[in-house]
């Protein structure tokens, strides 16, 4: 507990230590990406287009974890920068679907490598066994959250 007993124990709450652990992995992906030119939210947008092309905007959004707004401002500069490509109209209600263009392509597995990096350094005092209980632990926690399991 805090000094006057009442809040959360930021030294035993899991729920703080994963926002440290994400803050931590976002600041060390960072500086790997940017002597690429990228931040985090552009890689995120052109790992999502290379494994599911076609992804509209509001989509490409929610796998960044990012507003619709800064996603569109970031797909603007992205195409006008030659690294995705969209239609000039909708071929369908109003979604102008992304894909990566060569360029686009070249610039993520640069990005690739170095993210990969990160996250070899973030798992390199782990086993095996305990990155595999780790990635199964982490998505339990998720699927509990989203699932409202309140542990009833």
């Amino acid at each position: 507990m805090n000094q006057d007993g009442a809040g959360v124990d930021l030294e035993t709450s899991l729920g703080y230590l994963l926002k440290e652990a994400s803050s931590v992995l976002r600041a060390a992906m960072e500086e790997v990406l940017r002597p690429l030119g990228m931040s985090v939210t552009h890689y995120s947008c052109l790992e999502l287009l290379a494994q599911r092309p076609g992804l509209s905007n509001s989509e490409l959004a929610r796998g960044a974890f990012v507003t619709r707004q800064s996603m569109n401002v970031l797909l603007q500069t992205l195409e006008r920068e030659g690294y995705v490509t969209r239609p000039a109209e909708a071929p369908v209600g109003k979604v102008l679907p992304a894909r990566l263009t060569p360029r686009g392509r070249r610039s993520l597995e640069k990005a690739t490598v170095a993210v990969r990096s990160v996250e070899v350094r973030m798992l390199a005092g782990m086993t095996e066994t305990e990155q595999s209980r780790a990635f199964g632990i982490l998505q339990s926690v998720i699927h509990s959250l989203r699932d409202g399991n309140d542990g009833a």
